[in-house]
């Protein structure tokens, strides 16, 4: 084993044993504690897990290979816009009301607020949503193990399974919330260390976010000088249409995502929850603005190395990713060199993943293997840590609203923790298949994910929330259009699946945005025109909006409110009885 594959084995042993103690230390035995960890964990521990569970591999892995890469920074920088505003939306405008009203998951929500009906289709939602953002988490743990423990991508694929399913499957959300604190730990140091280390070598200044100012206008001049567009040119490579709407996409879908907002659940009281909001805030800032930076040290170091290389001398970092397939040349015009005049991806002669830009970066820096050993484990963090939670969404969506909701309502604890554990084992098999087969690279995926998040949710928790008149046959009917029509968008346009071009050149990542409108005017439309929510309805989804805690609001968190009360449809509301939820 070369140095590097040593020391990422060592630091893969340590956390992932870190990782099962944990979980093996919070197992749980109580539907509370498997869903939203009984509802105790302190908000700063919370912020650091919705922050792990929140930056995937996409942001890890991913994110600067975007913006460096994919076209140039200015067109890349739509992730850290659409990612980071769409989690403000959240904070504000969903998730202290959520928490206020008291339930397990999204389509807990979903079916209280509306009706069965609609909490079924969102449980269909949730689950689509789930299974191709978690393939983007698991393609992300199969590029680490192929590149730094050698092995192939099938095989660490299937280690990332075992893992996840040791630890989440012990402990459910308790023990999935304290393991994610330990991951943000390990993704924060991995990613922080040698970005301050680059940005010295590189500028003589520590700080990266300083140093990036600096390397700017030489990268600009150095794409100038290689026939490439401006780094920071605005719309050379996507147009203002495509830039505002994935923005949009992204955002929206970031505050309609179900494995974040359950997090929200996890937290002692309503105030904790904003608190959790505002931790998660700031843990977030430490990856978000240090990405940019990363991301032009690395297309810098790049564009001063490699290009008019003879091919079969490049660098030993440059082989060993070009071995596993994840850099590729084509010696076009047959000169025996590298040539990037006109630009860089499969159609030009040097095409460099985007998903190895971070885990290259120490490798082309020159940076010691221990520090590319963690990196290695960064990587690794990142991508279980948010593929635990949204496994975690799945196995709630099965167990709590379909299993006890609707087939078994006198289902004992024992038992719902038993469907909850099959659930998500099986989901783990799914996600595996989905992240040795992805339909492209790993934060290409995740957007996908976001564009169904923001077209699925979005609109029906905004509303439900700001719109007491709003009806379950509306939600229903919106969820079905914006997921619907989104879905059959993306599979029409994705590379995978043929690649068309699209209705006016939109791209599958912002039609998202698209299938939101949608679901908003099906939903309001529908609205005006079926039966309206109860008075005990309205009047609930009107006390959860102001600060306090009314007695009605008290009395449908504690599960001790007559559900006739709530909803005329008995029929489609299904019988409740047996154990109520616990707050």
């Amino acid at each position: 084993m070369s140095t590097v594959q040593v020391w990422t084995l060592i630091f893969v042993a340590i956390t992932f044993s870190i990782y099962i103690y944990i979980a093996y230390a919070s197992r749980v035995s109580t539907t509370s504690g498997f869903y939203v960890a009984g509802g105790g964990i302190p908000a700063p521990a919370n912020g650091a897990a919705i922050a792990a569970d929140w930056m995937s591999a996409a942001s890890f892995i991913s994110m600067a290979g975007i913006i460096a890469f994919s076209g140039n920074g200015y067109s890349g920088s739509v992730y850290l816009m659409g990612w980071t505003g769409g989690y403000v939306l959240l904070a504000m405008l969903l998730a202290p009301y959520l928490r206020k009203f008291g339930k397990y998951t999204v389509p807990d929500f979903v079916g209280d607020r509306y009706s069965e009906t609609a909490r079924l289709i969102a449980v269909v939602c949730a689950i689509v949503v789930s299974f191709v953002y978690v393939a983007g988490q698991m393609s992300g743990v199969g590029v680490v193990f192929q590149r730094f423990l050698g092995v192939d991508t099938t095989v660490g694929v299937i280690i990332g399974m075992v893992i996840v399913f040791l630890y989440a499957v012990l402990g459910g959300m308790k023990g999935i919330t304290w393991t994610q604190v330990a991951q943000y730990s390990v993704l924060i140091v991995a990613y922080l260390i040698p970005a301050f280390a680059i940005s010295q070598k590189l500028t003589g200044i520590p700080v990266p976010q300083i140093g990036f100012g600096q390397i700017m206008e030489e990268l600009n001049g150095l794409q100038a000088d290689l026939g490439l567009a401006e780094y920071t040119g605005a719309f050379t490579q996507m147009n203002m249409l495509n830039m505002f709407l994935i923005t949009a996409a992204l955002m929206f879908g970031t505050a309609g995502l179900p494995h974040v907002i359950v997090r929200f659940y996890t937290a002692k009281s309503v105030r904790a929850a904003r608190f959790s909001a505002l931790w998660a805030l700031f843990f977030i800032s430490l990856l978000y603005l240090t990405a940019p930076a990363i991301g032009a040290f690395s297309k810098y170091n790049v564009l001063n190395d490699i290009p008019g290389t003879a091919i079969g001398s490049e660098p030993e970092w440059f082989k060993s990713w070009q071995d596993v397939g994840l850099i590729t040349v084509n010696d076009l015009n047959g000169n025996g060199l590298i040539d990037v005049q006109g630009g860089l991806g499969d159609a030009f002669e040097l095409a460099i993943n985007n998903d190895i830009v971070v885990l290259a970066t120490p490798e082309i820096a020159g940076l010691p293997a221990p520090i590319i050993g963690l990196v290695a484990a960064g990587g690794l963090a990142a991508a279980l840590s948010t593929a635990s939670g949204l496994l975690l969404v799945i196995s709630s969506s099965v167990a709590n609203d379909v299993y006890y909701k609707r087939i078994n309502p006198q289902a004992t604890e024992a038992r719902q923790l038993m469907v909850g554990r099959i659930a998500m084992g099986a989901a783990i098999v799914v996600a595996g298949y989905l992240g040795i087969n992805p339909p492209g690279f790993v934060a290409q995926v995740v957007a996908l994910a976001f564009g169904l998040g923001a077209a699925s949710f979005f609109p029906i928790l905004v509303l439900g929330i700001f719109w007491k008149k709003c009806t379950a046959a509306g939600a229903a009917a919106g969820m079905v259009a914006g997921l619907g029509t989104t879905l059959a968008y993306q599979i029409w346009t994705i590379d995978i699946y043929g690649g068309s071009d699209g209705l006016f050149g939109i791209n599958e990542v912002a039609f998202g945005a698209i299938g939101m409108v949608i679901n908003f005017i099906v939903t309001i439309i529908v609205s005006q025109f079926t039966t309206k929510p109860t008075e005990a309805m309205q009047q609930l989804v009107e006390d959860i909006r102001y600060p306090g805690r009314s007695e009605l609001v008290a009395a449908h968190a504690a599960g001790s409110l007559d559900d006739e009360l709530l909803h005329d449809d008995h029929g489609d509301h299904g019988d409740h009885g047996g154990r109520k939820d616990e707050s």
